[in-house]
């Protein structure tokens, strides 16, 4: 393949011989460009007395909470890195009702992240199935040693309250199945509720109804 040759780059002038650049063009067109941002306002905010406004769906920290974790090791098993480490033990739980039995359930003694190896994929947070892991947006806890990078649950559970709010949901959505599941639920037992306080009263059917004669029987008394 052919190498196109300089004259086909180089606009030529109308009398057909390429058009040359102007001398310091390329300079004049430099300095234009500093000029305009040097007019510029400028955006930096100074940092740490000005603190960044970071969108809600900023992946800081692990937040955990605690009294949701029922210490199934699903997080730490499906963990790509093995930097989540979880400690518990079995007790005895008295039964709830006399006559029951005993169950028994796990507590949780530990729970730490190593965010030396956390990459911050998010699969904890997205396999927990009953909500104990949340994003936090903070990210203000760099330490001189890496040890100190392994956060234990206490730590865990202040970032817990750094957690913003969910968004508000989109009037236009759909709704979930869960609370359209729930609304047909209780609008059948209130339907039953109202059919059952309207329905008449059983009688018996020896008793008479009300505004109703009572009929002798023939031939008189004895």
């Amino acid at each position: 393949m052919s190498r196109p040759s300089p004259d086909q780059h180089t606009p030529a002038a109308p009398s057909g011989r390429p058009r040359l650049p102007i001398p310091g063009s390329g300079l004049a067109k430099g300095l234009a460009v500093t000029l305009r941002t040097m007019t510029r306002k400028t955006v930096t905010q100074q940092y740490p007395d000005a603190q960044p406004e970071l969108p809600p769906r900023t992946r800081g920290v692990i937040g955990l909470f605690e009294e949701n974790c029922t210490v199934c090791m699903l997080c730490a098993r499906e963990c790509p890195d093995w930097c989540i480490y979880i400690d518990s033990h079995k007790e005895t739980v008295p039964p709830a009702a006399p006559g029951g039995r005993e169950r028994s359930r796990n507590v949780l003694d530990r729970f730490a992240i190593d965010f030396s190896l956390c990459m911050y994929c998010g699969i904890c947070i997205e396999v927990c199935p009953f909500d104990a892991l949340f994003w936090s947006p903070e990210f203000e806890y760099a330490e001189t040693d890496i040890h100190e990078l392994t956060h234990e649950r206490d730590k865990l559970r202040e970032w817990m309250w750094t957690v913003p709010a969910p968004p508000a949901l989109d009037p236009a959505a759909e709704e979930p199945k869960e609370l359209a599941a729930a609304r047909k639920t209780a609008e059948k037992l209130a339907a039953a509720a109202r059919a059952e306080s309207t329905e008449p009263e059983s009688t018996d059917p020896g008793s008479t109804q009300p505004g109703s004669k009572e009929t002798e029987p023939e031939g008189g008394d004895a």
